[in-house]
């Protein structure tokens, strides 16, 4: 099959995050099966979703593993021009949900392993794809976790999130949290009888505010846009009438942490001060939506000098998103960031690739297939 033909009809998986994946899993594991290319299929906790990890080459010998997400963000959102999970093409531009973020990389992937599996590879290639990486990388965890069982102790890892082709070196990690506070409810004219979670909330939002405000003043990582971590509140809801004293009210908040800094602990204070409202007969719930590490990989590794001969292009020192990167380098394998498309098409209406872009990808992939012959 095509790049185009494997892309239309991953694009045709509505394999939203937070949804069962079985049927996108069984079909690559299938195309990958048609070329005698065994695939592990890795069911997570959650019962109906799974990992896939497949491994291309001698199993005994350590090589490079080649990692993506199977899911995609909703496409609710207005302004699509076509059904998001139908591929539409437009010249070079081919649209469809999840087409940069990331089925592009996935059907580069696949569309190189007639080549990779023909070839006399000294070393393996291995494919490890991954669920709910868009809820905050929770499926691939479960994956690294059986990864000791699966192969050697990896030589790298390349994730292939939209960089332009671009490796990149360094990326911000982060940690996400809901907090939830409940009151007790009651008529607006009494407000001494009730327990007003909105106003508690306050409280929290004047952490939010002061620990976003310090984390401003440093430590600084150059690298980073902006250099240092950050703290942002993102919904908050609550209240029913003006009226009415509101027993409920939620916030979600996130880190942004740079290398040196652990995401979760950059919230310390706001967990601490939600936690303070208890004492004035508040409940208040603490949860942790999500969590990775920061990526940080030397420019000199040996991992970084393959992706610039792989890329005929000098890797970028940092950008300040996440990805599964930081997870691998946790799990003691060095990974780098580089794939098709720009992340700046991901997550809107009409998320497009150019086919130059996963023609380069698959030039890149055989290219280290190619290599992965002449190694000893």
């Amino acid at each position: 099959m095509r790049t185009y033909e494997i892309l239309e009809k991953l694009v045709g998986f509505p394999s939203v995050v937070g949804t069962p994946n079985n049927d996108i899993v069984e079909w690559i594991a299938a195309y990958l099966s048609s070329f005698g290319v065994k695939s592990h299929v890795l069911a997570g906790p959650e019962g109906d979703r799974a990992n896939l990890f497949a491994t291309i080459g001698p199993a005994d010998r350590p090589g490079h593993i080649l990692s993506g997400h199977m899911d995609v963000v909703p496409a609710v959102e207005a302004g699509w021009n076509s059904d998001p999970f139908t591929l539409r093409a437009d010249g070079e531009k081919l649209y469809g949900r999840g087409a940069s973020d990331m089925k592009g990389f996935l059907a580069a992937v696949l569309a190189a392993v007639p080549a990779l599996a023909a070839a006399p590879l000294a070393r393996p290639i291995h494919l490890a794809f991954s669920y709910d990486e868009e809820a905050g990388c929770r499926g691939v965890p479960h994956l690294l976790a059986r990864l000791p069982d699966l192969c050697l102790a990896p030589l790298g890892a390349i994730i292939g999130e939209p960089s332009g082709m671009r490796a990149i070196l360094a990326h911000k990690g982060k940690a996400a949290a809901r907090v939830t506070i409940t009151g007790r409810t009651g008529h607006s004219s009494r407000p001494d009888l009730g327990l007003n979670a909105i106003h508690a909330m306050t409280e929290v939002l004047q952490a939010s505010v002061a620990a976003a405000e310090k984390l401003a003043n440093g430590p600084f990582e150059k690298e980073f846009s902006p250099p240092y971590s950050s703290i942002s509140v993102g919904t908050i809801r609550g209240g029913q009438a003006v009226n009415v004293i509101p027993d409920h009210c939620s916030l979600e908040i996130e880190a942004r942490a740079i290398s040196s800094a652990e995401p979760q602990a950059l919230l310390a204070p706001v967990r601490t001060a939600a936690a303070a409202l208890a004492a004035r007969g508040f409940e208040v719930d603490w949860q942790l939506l999500s969590a990775y590490p920061a990526l940080l990989l030397a420019s000199s590794s040996p991992l970084a000098a393959l992706l610039e001969d792989l890329t005929g292009i000098e890797p970028l020192a940092a950008v300040s998103y996440g990805t599964e990167a930081g997870l691998y380098q946790q799990a003691g394998i060095d990974a780098i960031v580089c794939g098709p498309g720009d992340i700046a098409r991901a997550h809107k209406p009409n998320e497009f690739i150019l086919t130059s872009e996963l023609a380069a990808c698959q030039t890149m992939i055989e290219t280290l297939g190619q290599i992965c012959c002449r190694q000893t």
